[in-house]
C-alpha cells in the first residue's frame, strides 16, 4: 500500500518556514535553532547517559560492595526502563503534549541522576539507573519529534536531521571518554553529576523555544496496549540481556523469549481488533517508507553498538589500551559521523534517498568487514583509523537517510508514534545484535583457542568474526533499501499532483 503523498519543498521561500507535513507552517528563524538545539541536546543526554557510565563500573562495584552480577545491574536497569517503554513514551508525547512531556522527562532525569550520585547502596545506585530508563524513553522520541513537527519535509529537515544523526551517533563515544575523565580526575559520582547542568540547559531551551501545544484532540492511552508493548519490550529486553549467563538453549532463555513472543503477538492482535486509540496504529505500517525504514533502523542499531562494543574490547584487552585511551581512540570516528551526516542532506538532494541510504549502508558494512582484519599485531594509525572513519561516514549517511525517509509524510498527531517506532527499532537492534553476535565471538574465540592458537589470538578471532557478521546485516539492510524503499517520486509529484503517488 503506497504511503501518503508527500508535500514537495518549497522553491521560493526558505525551507524552514514551509509548510510541514502536518499542515501547519514551521517556525522560522532563530527560534527553529533553538527548537533543534533543544532536540538535539535531549538526544545527547539520552545517548550519553548510556555509555558514559561503564568505565566507571569498577569503581561503583568497589565503592558501594557491588557483587559480580548485581554490578552488571547498573547497565541493566537502564537498558531495560528504556528498551521496554519507548514505545509508551512515544504515545504518551502525543498524548499529553510535547513540551509539557518533554519538561517531565528532564525533570525525572534531573532527579534521578542526583540520586544516583548521592546514592549509598547498590539498590539506590540501580533505582536511580531505572528512573534514567524511564526519562530517557520520553526524551528519545520526543527529541525526534520535535524535529518532525518544526522542520518542513525537504532541504531544512535534511540538514536538522542530519545535526540530530551526529549527535546519537557521537554521544556514545563522547560517553565513553567523559566517563574515563571524570572517574580518572574527579570520582565516580560525577558520571551523575554531570547530568544536572545539561539538564538545567535543555530545560531553558526548551522553555524559551518549544511552544505549549495542545494534546491531541480527544486523544487517550490504550491500558491494555501500554501494559501488553511494555511488557513484550520488556522481557524481549531482558531475556537478551541474559544470554550472557544463561545459554540460548537453556530453558530459561527459551521462557523468556517464548514469553517476549507471545506477549507482542497479544499486543499486535489487540492494537489490530480491539484497541479504540491504539498506541500503534497499525495502518501507519503499511506504508513502504515506514516498515522499511524501521527495519533497516533495526539492523543499523544492532551494527553500530556491536561494532563498538568489539572495537572497545579489542583496543582494551588485545591492544591493552587503557580507558581513557580507548575513548580517545574514538575520536576519528566522532569526525567520521559528523562528515557524513552533514553530507547526507547534499547527497540526498543530488542522488535521492534511496541511493543515499543504500551507499551509505554499503559504505557502512565495507568498514566493518575492514574491522575484521584486526590482529594482535594491528597498529592503531596503519588499522583502526581507516576503518573507523569509512564506517562512521557510511553511519553518518544512512542515519540521516533513514531517518528522513520514516519520518516522510507523518501526521502531527502521530509524530510521536513515529519516533517512537524509530527508537525502539534502534534500541532493540542494538540489544538483539549484542546478545546474538556475542555467542558468536565467544564460540569463534573458543574454537580458535582449541585449534591452538594463542589467547590473544583466540581472542581477535572472536571479535574478527563479529565484524564479519556485522557487516552482513548491514548488507541485508542495504538490499531492504533498493527492494522496498520508493524511488525518487515522479515529476507530477513534485508540482503537488498527489495522484501521482
Amino acid at each position: 500500500m503506497p504511503g501518503p503523498a508527500l508535500p514537495s519543498p518549497s522553491t521560493g521561500a526558505p525551507a524552514a518556514s514551509a509548510p510541514s507535513a502536518h499542515g501547519r507552517r514551521a517556525p522560522s528563524g532563530p527560534r527553529a535553532g533553538l527548537v533543534l538545539a533543544t532536540a538535539c541536546l535531549c538526544q545527547l543526554i539520552v545517548t550519553l547517559d548510556a555509555s558514559i557510565v561503564n568505565i566507571a563500573l569498577p569503581a561503583m562495584g568497589q565503592s558501594l560492595g557491588f557483587g559480580d552480577s548485581a554490578l552488571a545491574w547498573i547497565v541493566n536497569a537502564y537498558a531495560l526502563a528504556f528498551g521496554g517503554l519507548l514505545l509508551l513514551g512515544g504515545r504518551v508525547a502525543d498524548l499529553a503534549g510535547h513540551r509539557r512531556a518533554l519538561l517531565a522527562g528532564l525533570a525525572l532525569f534531573g532527579v534521578a541522576s542526583v540520586l544516583g550520585g548521592f546514592a549509598q547502596t547498590p539498590a539506590q545506585l540501580i533505582a536511580a539507573r531505572a528512573g534514567q530508563g524511564v526519562a530517557s524513553a520520553l526524551l528519545a522520541p520526543i527529541s525526534l519529534t520535535l524535529i518532525m513537527v518544526t522542520f518542513a519535509e525537504g532541504a531544512a529537515r535534511a540538514r536538522a536531521l542530519g545535526v540530530w544523526s551526529m549527535v546519537t551517533a557521537a554521544g556514545s563515544a563522547i560517553g565513553v571518554l567523559l566517563g574515563g575523565v571524570l572517574t580518572d580526575l574527579l570520582d565516580w559520582r560525577w558520571v551523575f553529576f554531570v547530568n544536572a547542568p545539561l539538564v538545567l540547559l535543555a530545560v531553558v531551551l526548551a522553555l524559551r523555544s518549544v511552544a505549549i501545544a495542545r494534546p491531541v484532540p480527544g486523544g487517550r492511552l490504550d491500558v491494555v496496549g501500554a501494559v501488553l508493548g511494555t511488557g513484550a519490550m520488556s522481557v524481549l529486553v531482558y531475556g537478551l540481556m541474559e544470554t550472557g549467563r544463561h545459554p540460548w538453549g537453556s530453558t530459561r532463555t527459551l521462557v523468556t523469549l517464548g514469553a517476549a513472543v507471545l506477549l507482542g503477538l497479544a499486543f499486535l492482535g489487540w492494537e489490530a481488533r480491539f484497541a479504540s486509540a491504539p498506541i500503534v496504529r497499525l495502518g501507519v505500517l503499511r506504508a513502504r517508507t515506514a516498515w522499511s525504514a524501521t527495519v533497516i533502523v533495526t539492523l543499523i542499531g544492532a551494527a553500530m553498538l556491536v561494532g563498538f562494543y568489539f572495537c572497545s574490547l579489542h583496543l582494551q584487552n588485545v591492544l591493552h589500551y587503557g580507558p581513557l585511551a580507548a575513548g580517545a581512540a574514538f575520536l576519528p570516528f566522532c569526525a567520521g559521523v559528523m562528515a557524513g551526516s552533514m553530507a547526507a542532506g547534499r547527497l540526498g538532494a543530488r542522488f535521492g534517498g534511496r541511493a543515499t541510504l543504500t551507499g551509505g549502508l554499503l559504505l557502512a558494512g565495507l568498514g566493518m568487514l575492514w574491522f575484521s582484519d584486526l590482529g594482535v599485531d594491528s597498529g592503531y594509525l596503519t588499522a583502526f583509523v581507516g576503518p573507523s572513519v569509512v564506517t562512521s561516514a557510511g553511519v553518518g549517511i544512512c542515519m540521516v537517510a533513514n531517518t528522513a525517509m520514516g519520518t516522510s509524510g507523518v501526521a502531527r498527531r502521530e509524530a510521536g508514534l513515529v519516533s517512537g517506532l524509530l527508537n525502539a527499532g534502534r534500541q532493540c537492534g542494538g540489544s538483539i545484535g549484542l546478545a546474538v553476535l556475542s555467542s558468536l565471538a565467544v564460540a569463534a574465540t573458543r574454537n580458535a583457542a582449541e585449534e591452538g592458537r594463542a589467547p590473544l589470538e583466540a581472542l581477535a578471532a572472536g571479535y574478527d568474526r563479529a565484524f564479519v557478521v556485522t557487516a552482513v546485516l548491514l548488507a541485508v539492510a542495504a538490499l531492504i533499501a533498493v527492494l522496498f524503499v520508493p524511488g525518487p517520486a515522479p515529476k507530477a509529484a513534485a508540482t503537488g499532483d498527489a495522484s501521482a503517488r
